[in-house]
């Protein structure tokens, strides 16, 4: 049986750089996140959320670098209208 405890925090929203951030270091440990990290965002307008959650990591299939999943995805955005239309042929 697992045990949920929520925890209300409050944290000033502050400027880094041209963006806007948030620092939650513990709160980020407790769910088992860490520098370098990869989480996924959950924006949630309606509600005023944003739910933040540990992104579980796959295994890329042998072969397959990190630099080919970056360049296939660059290439699909800068494409996408076209290969949209291309699909609708």
């Amino acid at each position: 049986m697992r045990v949920v405890t929520n925890r209300m925090m409050e944290r000033k929203v502050t400027k880094i750089g041209n963006s806007l951030g948030v620092t939650m270091t513990e709160a980020l440990k407790k769910i088992g996140v860490d520098s370098g990290d990869i989480v996924s965002i959950d924006i949630r307008e309606e509600a005023g959320e944003i739910v933040i959650k540990k992104s579980e990591r796959m295994a890329l299939p042998k072969g397959v670098t990190r630099e080919f999943l970056e360049t296939l995805h660059a290439v699909m955005n800068e494409y996408d209208e076209t290969l949209k239309g291309l699909k609708d042929r």
